[in-house]
């Protein structure tokens, strides 16, 4: 008697290859970026950082300054991230990417996953009382089952 199993596409690896870390500047953001990052570094994989850039509903007289500040907060964090490989080049060997998406910051990162190919996603824990009550990011990740999601707080 022969058994049969459903096959899923498997990248025939044997860990994540592309890990998928949220950033905003936060400091759970950062602590998950560095958790990513020690993660990718032993596993060999590609650290993704993703900033998603809120995007202001249409006819918000604030949307050209807010696009002005996410812009600013994107290319700070991009700063921060070469700072910090620098200092760590002739320690670990990280291989990294920063990447911007706009929107929401849960369809933002629904988009990174997908269209980045990632393993894992990794997200830092909501630092936001109401999170408790609508539901954070984080979780809202995990129940959509999609990826391995690591929450660090």
């Amino acid at each position: 008697m022969t058994e049969q199993h459903s096959h899923q596409f498997e990248r025939g690896t044997d860990g994540p290859k592309v890990i998928v870390v949220g950033v905003d500047g936060s400091d759970s953001s950062l602590r998950a970026a560095a958790y990513a990052a020690g993660l990718a570094r032993r596993q060999g994989a590609l650290l993704t950082l993703v900033y998603v850039q809120p995007v202001m509903a249409a006819g918000t007289a604030v949307g050209a300054p807010v696009a002005e500040t996410t812009d600013t907060i994107a290319q700070e964090l991009a700063r921060e991230i070469r700072e910090a490989t620098e200092q760590v080049k002739d320690i670990f060997d990280i291989r990294w990417e920063f990447h911007t998406f706009r929107g929401d910051p849960y369809n933002g990162l629904v988009s990174a996953a997908d269209q980045l190919k990632a393993d894992a996603v990794v997200v830092g824990a909501s630092e936001q009382a109401g999170h408790r009550i609508i539901g954070s990011v984080a979780i809202r990740l995990v129940k959509a089952g999609r990826w391995p999601v690591t929450v660090v707080p």
